[in-house]
């Protein structure tokens, strides 16, 4: 392990809320090892900025790594020529024009249809009855697998993402893991020849056309799963909560005082939906004061990033006028999220101005409280509301 000081984290505590450790390693370990996670974390921005560019040092090829061993060998976990060939062969159909021609006019017709059904109510968990279903279904379009139900694709993208953080070890976790990646591999061979003879813009279609090797486009549709449907999923709930939590801020937006984007961006930054990226240390180094051995485990903590007090005043605030430019949700390096642009039409463009113009009167219904839990991948757990039914 790498010489950094030691400090000691209560699990359970940090899963609930990881800020104020994290805020305490950035002011007294801004590199630190964590034996319970058994990985040295990086916690302050600027040091997360330039070392994540330095893959010669921190790599992300980890053969031995949970996402390699659990979903395969995809693009997340290569560097250079290997990582960027792959993202090429995807990008067409997560490009910014792709976004704007093809998904948000899908993005939208779920929307609106999804809000069809659920406005008579009067009251629903937002987290279930919108957020996922929307990210759900807008996924199954990016990728392909329109064969899949939404609740499948939630629960498959669920399962993964908690088999790649399950660094305790648990045999549950990895046995659901393996259960929703199976799941998957039968949805792709399904659809496999249905878009032989029906090319479309899906990640699915536009991988098949580019002949890219099999294994590979089953990892890489993974992996699009695995952060494609939680990171809006919980943007789109997380940013309702804290609108409804920050009436100000609302009042904001609905004066034309600031955009829908804005909220998006600062709720990104507040509540990072992947607030960690792993590496793998491939040569000695040293950095901070601190010298790293050939295969060391590094976190780089992007939710802590976020609020660091040295790039974001007053970073626990949530603030839709800050300057979110500085933040790094979506990455800072070559692994900058492929998914950025469709996350932004999703939430900004379409599920908050939706919301916000259908449910009249919304506002939190004070009957159950709002759970927010986890640190490798943070959201709402629920989202309990009530509006004016028609």
């Amino acid at each position: 392990m790498s010489s950094a000081p030691r400090f000691d984290i209560d699990v359970a505590s940090f899963w609930a809320d990881p800020y104020p450790a994290l805020k305490q390693m950035r002011a007294e370990a801004p590199i630190a090892f964590v034996p319970q996670l058994g990985s040295t974390i990086f916690t302050r921005r600027d040091d997360i900025f330039t070392q994540e560019k330095r893959i010669d040092v921190f790599s992300s090829h980890q053969p031995a790594g949970l996402m390699n061993t659990l979903m395969g060998h995809n693009m997340m976990r290569k560097d250079g020529d290997a990582h960027m060939s792959e993202r090429a062969l995807m990008f067409p159909a997560v490009s910014p024009r792709t976004v704007r021609d093809v998904w948000s006019k899908a993005f939208q017709v779920h929307a609106d249809r999804i809000l069809d059904e659920l406005t008579p109510a009067g009251h629903a968990d937002l987290c279930k009855a919108f957020a996922l279903p929307l990210s759900a279904e807008c996924l199954k379009d990016i990728t392909g697998l329109t064969n899949m139900r939404y609740q499948d694709m939630d629960a498959w993208s669920q399962a993964m993402i908690d088999g790649i953080a399950n660094y305790t070890g648990d045999k549950q976790v990895e046995a659901r893991c393996h259960a929703a990646t199976a799941g998957i591999d039968a949805a792709i061979d399904d659809m496999i020849p249905v878009l032989r003879k029906h090319p479309n813009a899906s990640i699915l279609s536009v991988l098949l056309s580019a002949d890219m090797p099999m294994q590979s486009v089953r990892a890489n549709i993974k992996l699009a799963i695995s952060g494609g449907q939680n990171e809006p999923r919980d943007a789109i709930s997380g940013a309702i909560w804290a609108l409804l939590t920050h009436p100000e801020q609302l009042a904001l937006v609905r004066d034309g005082k600031a955009k829908w984007i804005d909220v998006f961006e600062e709720y990104a930054r507040w509540i990072a939906p992947i607030g960690m990226s792993p590496r793998r240390v491939a040569k000695p180094y040293r950095y901070g004061g601190v010298d790293f051995e050939p295969e060391d485990r590094v976190f780089f903590m992007f939710g802590s990033a976020n609020r660091d007090e040295r790039c974001f005043a007053d970073p626990d605030s949530f603030d839709i006028t800050r300057d979110t430019s500085k933040s790094i949700a979506f990455g800072a390096g070559p692994h900058y999220c492929a998914g950025a642009f469709a996350a932004r039409a999703m939430v900004a463009d379409v599920a908050l101005p939706s919301v916000f113009a259908r449910l009249k009167g919304l506002r939190l219904d004070g009957s159950e409280p709002v759970r927010i839990g986890g640190w490798a991948f943070r959201g709402l757990l629920n989202l309990p509301v009530r509006w004016d039914a028609d």
